[in-house]
C-alpha cells in the first residue's frame, strides 16, 4: 500500500484521495493519525472480507490497540468505480466525504493534526491532494 509521513494537516484541512477500486476488491483501507500505531480514523470499506459484506467499519487505533468498531449502514462503493474521497476533521471528529455520502466518526484521541496517511487493500491510488 501507500503510506505518506511527516504530514501537517490542520483541522478543517483536506485530504483528498482519488484512485479506483480494484474490479475484484474484497475491501480496502485508508489510515490517518500520527503513525501505524496511533491512528485517529481507521476507514475501511470491505466487500467481503472479515466476515463483513458490503459494510464500512471505522475506528481508532491508541498505542498500536484498536477500539470499538463502528459498522456504518451505508455503502456506496462498487467494484471497478473510480472514486475520490476527501477526509478532514476537527477537536471532535473525523469526516470522510464522498460525492454521494458522508460518514463521521469521533476523534477520539483528541489528535490535533494529521501526520501519517496509509491506503492499503484493493485500491489503487491515482491522486492525492492536500487542501
Amino acid at each position: 500500500g501507500l503510506v505518506v509521513t511527516q504530514l501537517d494537516i490542520e483541522p478543517g484541512e483536506c485530504i483528498k484521495v482519488k484512485g479506483k477500486i480494484q474490479p475484484d476488491a474484497k475491501g480496502f483501507a485508508v489510515n490517518v493519525g500520527k503513525d501505524s500505531n496511533t491512528l485517529m480514523l481507521h476507514f475501511n470499506p470491505r466487500f467481503d472480507c472479515h466476515g463483513d459484506v458490503n459494510t464500512i467499519v471505522c475506528n481508532s487505533k491508541e498505542d498500536g490497540l484498536w477500539g470499538e468498531e463502528d459498522r456504518k449502514a451505508d455503502f456506496p462503493f462498487q467494484h471497478d468505480d473510480k472514486i475520490e474521497m476527501c477526509i478532514s476533521f476537527d477537536e471532535t471528529e473525523a469526516t470522510v466525504k464522498l460525492p454521494e455520502a458522508e460518514f463521521k466518526f469521533p476523534n477520539r484521541l483528541g489528535m490535533d493534526k494529521i501526520e501519517y496517511l496509509a491506503v492499503e487493500g484493493d485500491f489503487k491510488v491515482k491522486a492525492i491532494k492536500f487542501s
